[in-house]
């Protein structure tokens, strides 16, 4: 196994075992359930927004290590960022993640980047972009449950 993809499993690992932000938030803003039926993985997404800035993300769920590496760097990698950037950021890791050709040489997606292995398995593309698709109704208003299915 060369370094690089060494190191990447160990980064999912690590998320996977010792998620970031996880928990409850009493004053969110935003809040969405994904669902992704073909594994029983679940999240549930709050968010602050505050004008137009995504101030604070934190999760709960179960969910494979992927699923819940891939919400714990989600939340880590849109702390501070405006809300259209957020869904950029999600276009972005979507088309990595389903092989389509992106440009990343101003390293936009940083640790995120991990991930680019997971498109060799179909199945585990939908753990992986849970969090993502469940960010996504959180902003659109929440109404309806994420499904990657």
């Amino acid at each position: 196994m060369d370094d690089l993809r060494q190191l990447y499993q160990e980064t999912i690992l690590d998320h996977g075992r010792r998620p970031r932000n996880f928990g409850a938030m009493d004053d969110a803003t935003h809040q969405a359930d994904g669902y992704n039926p073909l594994c029983g993985d679940k999240v549930h997404l709050y968010l602050k927004v505050n004008d137009g800035v995504v101030e604070e993300l934190k999760f709960e769920g179960q969910g494979c290590a992927i699923s819940t590496s891939s919400a714990s760097l989600m939340t880590e990698a849109l702390k501070g960022r405006s809300v259209q950037e957020a869904r950029d950021l999600f276009a972005r890791v979507h088309a990595m993640l389903t092989g389509k050709q992106i440009d990343d040489e101003a390293g936009k997606l940083g640790k995120l980047a991990v991930f680019e292995g997971v498109k060799k398995y179909p199945l585990r593309v939908k753990c992986a972009t849970l969090a993502w698709h469940t960010l996504e109704n959180a902003l659109a208003g929440g109404g309806e449950v994420a499904k990657t299915e």
